[in-house]
């Protein structure tokens, strides 16, 4: 049921082309909430490590590189984005092929993900610190396992591989949908799971509209 005091924080978590994204900018338009894409926060850190030469394989050569990173958040609508060193790098940049072959590689050293756990959970103070905002949504991977384990409402979003790579056609991705479940859910910091006594959904069978109503009618009830 909804938080009384009238702040509600959701955690989405799921796998590639499970539709984190679409189903969470939903809710947020519909239950006005300010919307995190964790996995954007990944991307936007992968393309700002490669833009300063870093190589995944050298993972002992990160930290050094994220020291020089300032991290902060511009509200765009209903999107908190992050910036670094003062820039939100374009979309199209951090979706390029390079940024997809890298993304899941840099975000399994523990430095990032350390390097971007006290930013994550500071969303909910932004959220907060917007009065138009009655909640913050966040989608990723370890949301509700990690970020937010005592979230207000917790959901685990899942398709079969089919469908998943269908739709990560029709966006116009080429990576394997198999090899990235295979490094999220082997990677020793914080691997993707479904967080025990978290809401699963599966996205498969049910068009955007029938998903988005489905949980906000949990959500409200």
């Amino acid at each position: 049921m909804p938080n009384s005091s009238g702040f509600n924080i959701i955690a989405v978590d799921g796998g590639a082309a499970t539709g984190k994204s679409s189903t969470s900018r939903a809710i947020a338009e519909r239950l006005n909430l300010m919307h995190v894409d964790t996995g954007a926060h990944y991307r936007t850190l992968t393309y700002a490590l490669l833009d300063a030469g870093a190589d995944s394989e050298t993972p002992e050569a990160i930290p050094a590189l994220l020291a020089s990173l300032a991290l902060d958040t511009t509200i765009k609508g209903r999107s908190a984005l992050l910036s670094i060193n003062g820039h939100v790098p374009a979309d199209a940049d951090i979706r390029s092929p390079q940024v997809n072959a890298n993304v899941s590689k840099f975000a399994a050293i523990e430095s990032v993900r350390e390097f971007l756990f006290n930013y994550q959970r500071s969303q909910a103070q932004v959220a907060r610190d917007h009065a138009e905002f009655t909640g913050l949504i966040m989608e990723g991977r370890d949301i509700g396992s990690v970020i937010f384990p005592n979230a207000d409402f917790r959901f685990f979003l899942f398709a079969d591989e089919a469908t998943r790579a269908a739709r990560r056609a029709k966006d116009g991705q080429t990576d394997s949908i198999a090899e990235r479940d295979k490094l999220d859910s082997q990677r020793k910091a914080a691997p993707l799971v479904c967080p025990e006594g978290a809401i699963r959904v599966d996205t498969g069978p049910l068009p955007l509209e029938g998903v988005v109503e489905h949980i906000c009618g949990i959500i409200t009830a």
